[in-house]
């Protein structure tokens, strides 16, 4: 039997750019899309699954022949501050339907996000390891942590092969800000292109782990496709991009945009972020599958510029979005 995948979540930041580089490698056939509703930028095979419902999940994997899913859905870090009951219970439930579905239907391979919000104040500020001290202080952060230790649980207990990374802070053009404590540098890049004032929830020299979204999709699919014997760490990898501050984002935009303006107004969110490490050591990763960024600041401020003028002028002709 092929392999036919199912994404849950696939309307969000990172699963909207994973399902169309998974239907590029996949075919659009074997790849089948699923959210709490259809986006309208979906193309290919759509089911709408509320993933708290496991019976949902079961009907869709017995449909399609399921052999790998990858669970993207959850309520972020900022988002889930202001409902932590809720958010822990979506953000476990929807774990437990997905590891008892893929238990039961001996599911290949099973992906799980996880992200820097694991770490607290227990964990080193620079160079943070694979095993460094969990204590996150995010109801976010305390449900990644729980789940890492499922995954492996599921592992050990039962055989089944789920892979997950700890996710920086995701930069990319392609959907605008999902509710995380690292999307001032999503939107940042918006309000330049915009020609707005930006008015950061962060201290400027509030220092974070980030990944462009390219090397981010490029690393989930790298760990997904690595051979299960090449898999030592059953919690979840540290995968480092680069580390930066809202100050050094705003230098770098204004070599493009000189005149772009920004206020910082930190807020719960700097708090948040102030727990969190400014630098991640991934050596497992690298050593085990490969694993390597390939966009540095410069890089990515260039292309999120690019990309969002395009989409701007586009829309100019329905919106009146003027530019710089």
């Amino acid at each position: 039997m092929g392999t036919k995948i199912l994404v849950i979540g696939a309307n969000g930041q990172l699963g909207s750019v994973l399902t169309k580089e998974l239907q590029k490698k996949y075919t659009m056939e074997n790849v089948i899309a699923s959210d709490i509703k259809k986006s309208d930028d979906c193309k290919g095979i759509f089911e709408v699954i509320d993933a708290t419902d496991i019976n949902r999940i079961q009907e869709v994997v017995e449909r399609y022949g399921i052999t790998q899913i990858y669970h993207l859905a959850a309520i972020l870090s900022a988002k889930g501050e202001e409902t932590p009951l809720t958010t822990w219970d979506i953000n476990m439930k929807t774990l437990f339907n997905v590891l008892e579905v893929s238990r039961k239907n001996r599911i290949d391979r099973v992906f799980f996000p996880s992200s820097i919000a694991v770490f607290g104040e227990g964990a080193p500020l620079e160079n943070t390891p694979d095993d460094a001290y969990l204590n996150p202080a995010t109801v976010y952060g305390i449900s990644k942590a729980a789940g890492e230790n499922w995954a492996q649980y599921y592992f050990l207990r039962y055989g089944l092969d789920v892979r997950s990374i700890r996710y920086p802070g995701v930069i990319g053009y392609q959907s605008l800000p999902g509710g995380g404590t690292t999307d001032y540098a999503v939107d940042i890049y918006h309000k330049a292109v915009m020609g707005e004032e930006f008015d950061c929830f962060l201290k400027e020299d509030a220092t974070l782990p980030m990944i462009f979204m390219d090397d981010a999709i490029r690393a989930t699919i790298e760990l997904m496709e690595a051979p299960k014997e090449s898999i030592t760490v059953r919690t979840s990898y540290n995968i480092a991009g680069i580390s930066f501050s809202p100050q050094e984002v705003v230098n770098e935009i204004r070599k493009l945009y000189p005149d772009f303006e920004v206020k910082y107004n930190p807020d719960f969110r700097q708090e948040i972020a102030a727990r969190w490490p400014k630098s991640i050591e991934d050596a497992s990763a690298k050593k085990d599958w490969g694993w390597k960024p390939e966009f540095n600041l410069k890089e990515i401020t260039e292309i999120m510029i690019q990309k969002l003028q395009e989409k701007y002028k586009k829309g100019s002709k329905n919106k009146e979005i003027l530019l710089l």
